[in-house]
């Protein structure tokens, strides 16, 4: 039988348990991972024994997602922690997030980094969104869409012109782009999470769930802009579930930031028209004829019950069945393809094309333009001929 290894000398205990509560793990679910006890894994954390090198590395990279020198750092780094940055969710909701959830905060705010890194400090757009406009619940909702539609520079006839829901969302997202906020996807391993977005004096991000449809995609994108405009950072769910929970303010601009979404998506005095024509009674509608709506503004079909629900058209509890029926329904959106091109879409399209513009120029080393997209060095030319095709 082998020798034991010994375990890793200069380590810090404190920074084994800070890493596993930054992931939103227990010491248990730790330990199954090695087939070990919980009373093992708390152990390192008050300096009882250790890691071996093998399994310090394996804490690191496979489980904690963290620099393996992070370990031997004096104390734990400043970091945002997600439990006091996000108030947008109750307090049961935010002990539920899984760990994969909390790494892609992490990834959001890793972005953040690089995009300061990238634009020296300063947002590379000259008059930012949220500078121009600041959400408030004390005035009219369809007076501040409208001001956001506005400023966006998106019109309905825009949308309507667009031949799907993917091109749609595309439009919406170069929009917010343009006007100085970063979006980027990825798919979220908790399933019941629509997105999140991270305030920043220059560099704020919309990061959402790529695993749902692209009419969903559109809403959290909506909805998450609006929390930037309140300047607060946003986790939101699919469903309304948990809303009544939150402190009375909190489900304030929770709900507003849900009709301000709504509103700049399926502008009432428009919606009224599209209704009048159609001469549908929601209580009583087919589901094509919410479709028909659905597909005028390429929202799904929540989206247009949640008006109908904003007018006082239907009940709280007509609009959670119906939602409810839908949600059975809906099939997760995207998957598969292409890996360089799936990649692709999930960054941000502006820091992308300005990544590759600082490698083609000379200013960044390709190594650095890599790390600041999150691939590794050799993929990178091919991240590069995308943008330079245009397919990203």
């Amino acid at each position: 039988m082998g020798a034991r290894a010994k375990p890793v000398v200069g380590i810090q205990p404190e920074l084994l348990r800070w890493a596993r509560l930054s992931a939103n793990m227990t010491a248990g679910e730790v330990a199954d991972k090695f087939k070990k006890h919980a009373e093992e894994i708390e152990g390192w954390e008050r300096g009882e024994g250790g890691p071996s090198y093998a399994q310090l590395e394996r804490l690191a990279y496979e489980i904690y997602k963290r620099p393996l020198a992070i370990f031997f750092l004096p104390t734990p780094p400043d970091e945002p922690k997600v439990r006091t940055e996000f108030r947008s969710l109750p307090d049961a909701d935010l002990s539920a997030l899984h760990r994969h959830t909390f790494l892609l905060i992490r990834k959001g705010y890793a972005f953040q980094a690089s995009l300061d890194e990238l634009y020296r400090g300063r947002n590379p757009t000259d008059r930012p969104l949220w500078r121009e406009i600041t959400l408030t619940t004390g005035q009219s909702i369809s007076a501040q869409a409208e001001r956001a539609r506005g400023l966006l520079g998106v019109s309905l006839n825009q949308v309507r012109a667009e031949p799907d829901d993917d091109s749609a969302l595309k439009l919406w997202r170069r929009a917010i782009e343009a006007h100085g906020i970063f979006v980027f996807k990825d798919s979220f391993k908790q399933q019941d999470i629509s997105g999140f977005c991270l305030r920043h004096a220059e560099f704020p991000v919309i990061l959402i769930n790529n695993s749902t449809t692209k009419t969903r995609q559109t809403f959290s994108l909506l909805h998450e802009l609006a929390h930037l405009l309140f300047n607060r950072n946003g986790i939101s769910r699919f469903d309304d579930a948990g809303i009544e929970e939150l402190s009375p303010q909190d489900r304030t601009i929770e709900v507003f930031c849900n009709s301000i979404a709504a509103e700049i998506l399926v502008p009432a005095r428009d919606f009224a028209v599209a209704v009048r024509e159609l001469n549908v009674d929601p209580r009583q509608a087919s589901d094509e004829e919410f479709a028909i709506l659905a597909r005028r503004y390429h929202v799904s079909r929540s989206v247009i019950l949640r008006r109908f629900l904003d007018q006082g058209r239907v009940t709280k509890a007509f609009y959670l069945e119906k939602d409810r029926e839908w949600s059975n329904q809906r099939a997760a959106g995207g998957g598969g393809g292409d890996y360089y091109n799936t990649h692709g879409a999930y960054l941000s399209e502006r820091s992308l094309r300005d990544v590759v513009a600082s490698y083609s120029q000379r200013t960044i080393t390709k190594s650095e333009a890599a790390e600041m997209i999150g691939v590794k060095p050799k993929n990178f030319s091919t991240f590069q001929d995308l943008v330079l095709r245009g397919a990203a």
